[in-house]
């Protein structure tokens, strides 16, 4: 099979998922079991996208500016400042750990 094969095998999966979501029955989606799990595990996806983007490099962990980035962003966030300056923050610090000459 080529590329273009999967590809659009996989736009149909998820597309047939997204199709079966608007059968679940709308009390099973009340439950209030299903909304805290939903939010844990969207808390708990980002959590993991997050940590494969600071310590995923040249096919193993890496440590680098990025690791500083996200330091800096979670201190900015344990202060409670606005998501912009928690942003800012973040890509300050990585901006300064390269000028200092960490890949």
């Amino acid at each position: 099979m080529s590329l273009w094969t999967w590809v659009l095998l996989a736009c149909a999966a998820a597309y047939a998922t997204k199709l079966i979501g608007y059968l679940v029955p709308g009390r099973w989606l009340d439950h209030p079991l299903v909304t805290r799990i939903s939010g844990t595990v969207t808390v708990a996806l980002l959590a993991a996208l997050v940590a494969m983007n600071t310590f995923s490099g040249d096919g193993g962990i890496s440590f680098d500016a990025r690791l500083g980035a996200l330091a800096a962003a979670a201190i900015a966030l344990m202060l409670r400042a606005p998501f912009i300056v928690v942003v800012i923050a973040g890509a300050a610090a990585a901006a300064g750990l390269r000028l200092l000459g960490l890949p």
